[in-house]
């Protein structure tokens, strides 16, 4: 395996930074990976990381539910059961903002939600690197799901979705710039990520299971995500949050401090404190993961 180290902040260029936390990654190889801030607008990312060519090897795991689609336990039951409920929500709040909708996942996984927007008549298309998801994907759908943007040059979307994936990218800027020039003129761009300034991220520290290192490269807040897209002539229109997600972080979070084994009163910890994080997140918005709905 081959590490590469951040050397400059994809954000602002800063290049001095300090340590933030070291995590394990409790789903895969139990490694540790240290998260770094930077000094100069307070993004966080995993540093020293796999490399392209290594980080594949990181999602090779029948626990990553998002690629396999198959439940390994009773979390991944409440990570599906929760995903039908999600999948009309978010159906619903890109109603709220669009009707007439053409619209890219980026980042599809198995192409549960682009099966969902191909029955309400939308004209779907998506973008997954997995090639054991893609195929997945192509199967509910029936289209060719892409394995890079650049098969989308002369092509333009309503909407873009990244339902937990701008976490996974690794040329951030980059990536952003892109997208954004896919959208048409009055386009959205619709942003999933966690947030590590929530209640339950405070609580669990290196053991918050949405730090997920090293899959997650990139670790946001409300002033990050800004900052980000700010650099590429975006602007956040509102701020959504996705409630289920503290008590399912929460769960899996306790199961990390446990040696990986989740008891009936560690189950019921972490229900209790998802059910804080969203009650202490009203006032600040800092949820565990937040929605965020961008335009040009």
């Amino acid at each position: 395996m081959v590490m590469e180290i951040i050397k400059k902040c994809p954000i602002c260029d800063h290049s001095l930074f300090e340590s933030f936390l070291t995590c394990e990654d409790s789903m895969s190889s139990h490694e540790h990976f240290e998260l770094k801030k930077c000094l100069s607008c307070t993004f966080v990312f995993t540093s020293p990381r796999p490399d392209k060519a290594s980080l594949p090897n990181y999602y090779k795991s029948n626990q990553y539910i998002s690629h396999t689609g198959k439940s390994a336990g009773p979390l991944d039951l409440i990570y599906l059961f929760a995903r039908k409920f999600t999948l009309r929500w978010k159906i619903n709040l890109i109603q709220e903002h669009k009707s007439k909708i053409a619209i890219l996942d980026y980042g599809c996984g198995t192409g549960e939600f682009l099966g969902f927007c191909q029955r309400q008549k939308w004209q779907i298309a998506g973008l997954e690197p997995s090639p054991e998801a893609r195929q997945k994907a192509t199967k509910i759908t029936g289209i060719t799901i892409a394995s890079d943007l650049e098969q989308f040059n002369y092509q333009k979307f309503d909407v873009i979705t990244l339902w937990h994936v701008l976490e996974h990218v690794i040329d951030l800027k980059q990536t952003i710039s892109r997208l954004a020039l896919l959208l048409k003129e009055n386009g959205l761009l619709i942003i999933a990520v966690p947030n590590h300034e929530s209640y339950d991220a405070s609580i669990y520290k290196e053991y918050w299971a949405a730090y997920d290192v090293p899959r997650h490269l990139w670790h946001f807040t409300k002033t990050t995500m800004s900052m980000l897209l700010d650099s590429a002539s975006l602007k956040i229109k509102t701020i959504k949050p996705m409630k289920l997600d503290a008590y399912y972080v929460s769960l899996l979070s306790e199961k990390y401090t446990s040696s990986n084994q989740l008891s009936l009163l560690a189950f019921l910890k972490g229900a209790t404190r998802g059910f804080i994080s969203n009650l202490r997140a009203r006032s600040s918005m800092n949820y565990s993961s937040l929605i965020y709905i961008v335009a040009k």
